[in-house]
């Protein structure tokens, strides 16, 4: 499914994160930045070992915030890091840090000439944050910022599996029934 918000797209696609071929790609990864299961493993053993030694470079990233690496051998030219809330730890601050997540990923693309940027469902692994309540949360903090920075020109939702895809699309269409004009289809 895809999606125009101002002069961009926003595209919904099944597959595999490491992938993807835009110049950025998001990792959901944990504080300390230097790997662990999950997407974060996935990225990791893709871009290959310069990506752990970069990435012990930068200190680790606080809940909500993000980080700028080199993608190495990953189709992407870029990783961005960003480490999303741990669901029944972060209580009622979870929604906010989520959404912090993917507005700081999208400014740290922006901040670096990204054009270009896949995100995978943050938190909704071993984060344990629900799938239903992530969705809408992560789509409309990427509407709302495309709505006012063109800088970016396409940003993809690479869901892992069946069911991941169909509950993004489902909130997809219901925030654009909403308001935003939807442009293209499934």
């Amino acid at each position: 499914m895809q999606v125009t918000i101002n002069k961009s797209r926003l595209e919904l696609v099944e597959g595999d994160i490491t992938e993807q071929d835009t110049e950025a790609i998001v990792n959901a990864a944990n504080p300390s930045l230097l790997g662990g299961g999950g997407v974060d493993g996935a990225i990791h053993r893709a871009a290959g070992p310069q990506l752990l030694e970069e990435c012990r470079t930068l200190g680790g990233c606080q809940t909500g915030d993000a980080k700028i690496t080199k993608g190495y051998r990953l189709k992407a030219k870029h990783v961005i890091h960003t480490v999303g809330p741990i669901y029944h730890r972060d209580g009622e601050r979870a929604r906010e840090l989520l959404a912090s997540a993917y507005r700081r990923s999208l400014e740290v693309a922006s901040e670096n000439s990204v054009r270009s940027v896949s995100f995978p469902s943050i938190s909704t692994g071993a984060y344990g944050y629900p799938i239903d309540e992530a969705a809408p949360i992560a789509l409309q903090t990427a509407i709302n910022y495309l709505e006012s920075h063109t800088d970016i020109e396409l940003v993809h939702f690479v869901l892992f599996g069946r069911r991941a895809y169909e509950v993004y699309e489902k909130a997809l269409k219901e925030i654009m029934a909403q308001g935003v004009n939807e442009k293209g289809g499934s």
